[in-house]
């Protein structure tokens, strides 16, 4: 049975910012679904909550492990989310897991940091758009450039996802986690900051470090995470051939 893939965005966007990650795989012959969690995207008018978040999350995974072993991918709070899922202490269908610029705890001083500076920027005219704007414009290629704005940003959604982040247990949801998975960042992600926890937590996870990338890495390197990706089916297609524990 054919992997399949299930991912998961991280806040404010939507399933589109995985465009270039769906386009890859469907030429490559892998099925996958992107969802959008509720208060974004295709759910704009939904309430986000975290008990929704995780019945979105569920009912993808199961959907698709009918078919076959589950990739499942998230992205920043995506990637918060799914670790909190995946390590569930009634493990659910997933095979393997990419947690992709997600190594830090949302809490305490750096989630009351990062909520005030998002209430800054959504009181500025256009919320700060213009300067968005400008550093996608510096920082991602033009294919994929308007991936994370196309299903529109969920700004009603962002301060109340903030906050009950703060209730999810990684540490204890790590520990649990025993399928292959890695940690995917980008050099100069400030969501590095308890990398080397997590790891510690998770010795058999891989730490994929990708130079130069900040922390949009799957769109500012969409190669390179899509040959992550490759790497994590080919893993979960030939489990004799997994390796030791490494950092790249």
């Amino acid at each position: 049975m054919a992997v399949q893939v299930v991912l998961v965005h991280g806040i404010r966007t939507s399933a589109t910012m995985w465009r270039a990650q769906m386009e890859h795989l469907d030429r490559r012959g892998y099925a996958v679904t992107a969802v959008d969690l509720p208060g974004h995207g295709s759910r704009m008018h939904d309430v986000f909550t975290l008990d929704e978040a995780f019945v979105t999350i569920d009912r993808a995974v199961r959907a698709a492990a009918e078919r076959g072993p589950v990739l499942l991918v998230g992205h920043s709070m995506g990637g918060l989310l799914s670790i909190e899922y995946a390590g569930a202490e009634d493990p659910p269908p997933v095979a393997g897991f990419i947690a992709a610029a997600c190594t830090a705890i949302p809490r305490g001083v750096g989630l009351a940091t990062y909520r005030m500076l998002a209430r800054g920027f959504d009181a500025l005219p256009d919320r700060g758009m213009w300067l968005t704007d400008r550093v996608l414009d510096a920082t991602l290629p033009d294919e994929t450039r308007y991936d994370f704005a196309a299903g529109g940003y969920a700004y009603a959604a962002q301060d109340v996802a903030l906050r009950t982040l703060s209730v999810l247990d990684l540490l204890g949801a790590l520990e649990r986690i025993d399928v292959p998975m890695w940690f995917v960042n980008g050099q100069y992600d400030q969501l590095r900051v308890n990398e080397r926890l997590f790891t510690k937590i998770a010795p058999h996870a891989e730490l994929i470090v990708v130079p130069k990338t900040t922390h949009l890495v799957t769109a500012m390197r969409p190669r390179v995470f899509n040959a992550l990706l490759d790497l994590a089916i080919a893993t979960l297609e030939n489990p004799a051939s997994e390796q030791a524990p490494r950092t790249w």
